[in-house]
């Protein structure tokens, strides 16, 4: 598996926007949006209304680490 970040689209609100993630990043994001019955773009849009002054892709990798360390999905 790779550390190198990869790109993917999403849109957050209505704005598309690209975030450079780790691929287990992804994978955890995805998993974490299937298990709450969320689309992807609806869980980083609730984390995006949520952040202070800290991109997008960092206030994703904090909730994933979050959810994982709390062992809440």
């Amino acid at each position: 598996m790779s550390a190198r970040p990869v790109k993917h689209s999403l849109t957050v609100r209505g704005h598309r926007t690209s975030v450079s993630l780790e691929e287990l990043f992804w994978r955890e994001f995805r998993r974490i949006a299937r298990q709450r019955g969320m689309a992807l773009n609806q869980l980083a849009a609730e984390i995006d209304a949520q952040r202070d002054n800290v991109g997008l892709a960092s206030a994703i990798r904090v909730f994933v680490l979050e959810q994982a360390l709390s062992g809440d999905d």
